[in-house]
């Protein structure tokens, strides 16, 4: 099953110096992400994945990101139906974390 994870979770996740970084997977298209994306993200569009995943670490906690939280939840079980076991889907989405933590972001 996968870890839902809300938006403000991962922002005190992200600025814990006591926990490693999780790697942000970005799932949605590139022109999705240049409306509005986080810092230090993996961009790897959800149609890309099938054939990309083994590009992905399997040793690194994976928090799957989208606009609403549904591809990156996708994303997530077929990451999963592949062994991934580290993964987390950020609840809500993008637009989660621009209502909760970054009111400034714009909104895709």
């Amino acid at each position: 099953m996968i870890k839902q994870l809300p938006a403000t979770a991962l922002n005190a996740w992200l600025h814990d110096s006591t926990r490693v970084a999780p790697l942000l997977l970005d799932v949605r298209d590139p022109w999705e992400q240049a409306l509005c994306s986080l810092t230090d993200v993996q961009s790897l569009p959800m149609q890309e994945i099938p054939a990309r995943w083994s590009e992905l670490p399997r040793d690194r906690d994976i928090v799957v990101v989208c606009h609403h939280g549904m591809r990156s939840l996708q994303a997530a079980q077929y990451l999963e139906s592949v062994g991934f076991e580290r993964l987390y889907n950020l609840s809500g989405g993008i637009a989660a974390w621009a209502d909760e933590v970054d009111p400034s972001m714009a909104q895709d």
